[in-house]
């Protein structure tokens, strides 16, 4: 039956090794195809457009295709998530959601996390789940207090990514119903009115990023509906009835998106997209919110693309580079697949059959690729291109769109590395500075790992053996800036080394030239990049353990010169504003500021701490108030108050070892009390709590006995 089955994925399944070491391309699967392979191999992928699947009997792994990080860990059931599991953030790695789950959606007990920073991860929910919403459960804010309950998916919720509030509003069903607020990043508001089934619909307003109207209407599953949007200077520059009309779009900061027609609230009919530099990009007719036929453009006036697309990609036409027809043929979701391509002089240069010849790929008309295809992505030999300059960075082989094994150059085509690649990572090979050969052996996760470090004089300086040893550390793709220069263990910092900033240096400081010469100064470099050390030391485990160092906001903007033992301050030590006074002088102890003198924003020296004791103020980075009180051993400890960094207090009451504890009162952002009672090692204990909504109406009203909440 298998060689029946004619399609790329079993040519590219059972062609490829089963296991993590091999990317395959997206592409479509089915259900009886599934059933195949789970029958004749153990280990397989189902491949969609986001994610490859690992499965083994009922347990697996979902990566994302386009940066290869775990996404889902967990239960499976006919291919989808099902039973326990845990998901992951793409960008951050940490633990988004752990929990149940039902033909692949959240279902059942769970606990939701968010990122807040370095080392800071909350609940922001936890309850029960109903086919993929929140139902029943608490939401949380960035300080683990409660601030919504949610019963049969019905509520008062507030939704955040990372430390940034997104929405606030009414919830029915287990999403958006009633009136609700969406915000910028910047806490301003973005949108406020009436939702149903988690669209906007009804009466609402929409806001420019610095806080002016921009459109007040009518809503419908989401569109805008009947209503009118407005520039900055509140003059009317379209308006829309019944979801039709001739209509503009405008990004956040007023710069135009689109022009044209539009039906049930979607583009359709003939319109013009720009970019975010006011140039043209496409002209053309819409299908239901999608493009169908016209032009792409570059820079207002250099066609790239002229022809059809099926659901908004490419299917059929002439692909242009600087003025002449480069490509001419189909397109398979976006990728040439049957067509030919073309010189300037329009000789045809390559034929592409199904996917399969030799390519040339542009980027709004910048060439970024020129190799062999095979299925349609890149496969065998090619080279690729820096889109900015045009300079080679890559030339060598491909395996299923990734690099195999070549050569690698920095953006002034300076060799920087030549060997072997796995999903796109370097595993074996010779890595440059500077124009000379610096390490040369395995990789481990594009890491060092077994291998020989040389100087500039081909003397080897340094020897790794699984990831131990003594090595130097560069920023990717740099000719000669240095992080790191010291010992290693299993592949980490650890033992005697010193780390690197690069900082901008004065060549009358450092450049070694004799200005009494009679050379002209202006053949001088005025600056130029140089390695400074910013610690000193050991390391332990990839940090920081003994010795003197520095910490920086950016490369120019410090905040801790001082003393480290055990990993953290100990000694003398200084820290900074962000816009470089002086915060605090003195010793540290375990971390802790324990000696010294502590300064305001204004560089006036407002208390002393001895021993860790004393009556302090802590600011922020900026110079904002965050706590005034009383301090021990070097934290907060005894009566204190802390405010929101706009003055207000958000908690007045008794601390211990840095934590709330003892009695206290708490505050909303509106200065209405919010808790009075007890807290044990920062969290409500035994007391009464009365919470609101953004209107300062009372929303609930709890009551906390040994931390656990007992509604009224």
């Amino acid at each position: 039956m298998l060689n029946n089955i004619k399609s790329i994925f079993c040519k590219k399944i059972f062609f490829s090794y089963i296991d993590e070491k091999v990317k395959l391309s997206i592409i479509k699967y089915n259900k009886s195809l599934q059933n195949t392979l789970a029958i004749n191999i153990i280990n397989y992928k189902l491949i969609s457009e986001k994610h490859i699947v690992y499965i083994t009997k009922n347990e697996g792994k979902e990566y994302s295709s386009s940066y290869n990080k775990i996404l889902y860990e967990g239960e499976y059931l006919n291919g989808k998530r099902h039973g326990k599991g845990k998901e992951y953030d793409e960008i951050y790695d940490y633990i988004k959601y752990e929990g149940e789950y039902l033909n692949g959606k959240r279902h059942g007990k769970g606990i939701e996390y968010n990122f807040y920073g370095e080392k800071m991860i909350n609940i922001i929910f936890k309850g029960e789940y109903l086919n993929g919403k929140r139902w029943n459960g608490k939401g949380y804010d960035g300080n683990n207090n409660i601030i919504y309950l949610l019963k049969d998916g019905k509520g008062y919720v507030k939704e955040y990514i990372y430390n940034f509030k997104l929405f606030e509003g009414e919830y029915l069903n287990g999403e958006q119903n009633g009136k609700g607020k969406e915000y910028y990043y910047n806490n301003k508001l973005k949108f406020e009115g009436e939702y149903l089934n988690g669209k906007r619909n009804g009466k609402g307003k929409e806001y420019y990023y610095d806080g002016n109207l921009k459109f007040e209407g009518e809503y419908l599953n989401g569109n805008r509906w009947n209503g009118k949007e407005l520039n900055k200077d509140n003059n009317t520059i379209y308006e829309i009835k019944n979801g039709k009309g001739y209509t503009k779009e405008y990004t956040d900061y007023d710069r135009l998106l689109f022009e044209g027609e539009y039906l049930n609230g979607k583009k359709h009919g003939k319109g013009k997209e720009y970019n975010q530099y006011d140039a043209l990009q496409y002209e053309g007719e819409y299908l239901y919110g999608k493009r169908r036929t016209g032009k792409e453009y570059i820079q207002s006036k250099l066609l790239v693309f002229d022809g059809e697309y099926l659901y908004g990609k490419r299917r059929k036409g002439k692909e242009c580079n600087n003025g002449y027809i480069e490509y001419e043929g189909e397109y398979l979701y976006g990728k040439k697949w049957n067509g030919k391509g073309y010189d300037e002089s329009g000789k045809i240069i390559y034929e592409l059959i199904n996917g399969n010849g030799t390519v040339k790929e542009y980027n709004y008309g910048y060439k970024v690729f020129e190799g062999e295809y095979i299925n349609g992505e890149r496969n065998g030999k090619g080279k690729e291109y820096d889109f900015d300059n045009n300079k080679l960075i890559f030339e060598g082989e491909y395996l299923c769109d990734e690099r195999k094994e070549g050569k690698e150059y920095n953006r002034d085509g300076i060799l920087i590395f030549e060997g072997e690649f796995l999903k796109g990572k370097r595993i074996k090979g010779k890595e440059y500075h500077n124009g000379y050969l610096e390490y040369e052996g395995d990789y481990l996760n594009n890491k060092k790992w077994n291998g020989k470090g040389y100087d500039e004089n081909g003397y080897l300086i340094y020897e790794l053996n699984n990831g131990n040893g003594k090595i130097k550390e560069y920023i990717p793709d740099s000719i000669n800036e240095l992080l790191y220069e010291g010992e290693y263990l299993n592949g980490k910092r650890n033992g005697i080394g010193k780390e690197f900033i690069q900082k901008y240096s004065d060549y009358s400081e450092d450049y070694n030239h004799d200005v009494n010469e009679g050379v002209n100064e202006d053949e001088y470099p005025q600056y130029y990049l140089k390695n400074e050390i910013i610690f000193e030391g050991e390391y332990l485990n990839g940090k920081r353990w003994n010795g003197r160092g520095k910490e920086y906001y950016s490369p120019d903007l410090l905040i801790f010169e001082g003393e480290f033992v055990n990993g953290e301050k100990n000694g003398e030590g200084k820290e900074y504003y962000y816009d470089g006074k002086l915060k605090f002088k003195g010793e540290y102890l375990n971390g802790n500021k324990w000696n010294g003198e502590i300064y305001n924003s204004k560089n006036n020296k407002i208390y002393k701490l001895k021993n860790g004791k004393g009556f302090v103020k802590e600011y922020g980075e900026y110079g904002a108030l965050l706590y005034e009180g009383e301090y021990l051993n070097g934290k907060r400890h005894g009566k204190g108050k802390e405010f929101n960094g706009n003055d207000k207090i958000i908690f007045e009451g008794e601390f211990l070892n840095g934590k709330r504890h003892g009695k206290g009162k708490e505050y909303n952002e509106n200065g209405k009390l919010i808790f009075e009672g007890e807290y044990l090692n920062g969290k409500r204990w035994n007391g009464k709590g009365t919470f609101y909504d953004e209107n300062g109406n009372l929303s609930f009203k709890c009551e906390y006995l040994n931390g656990e909440e007992i509604l009224h």
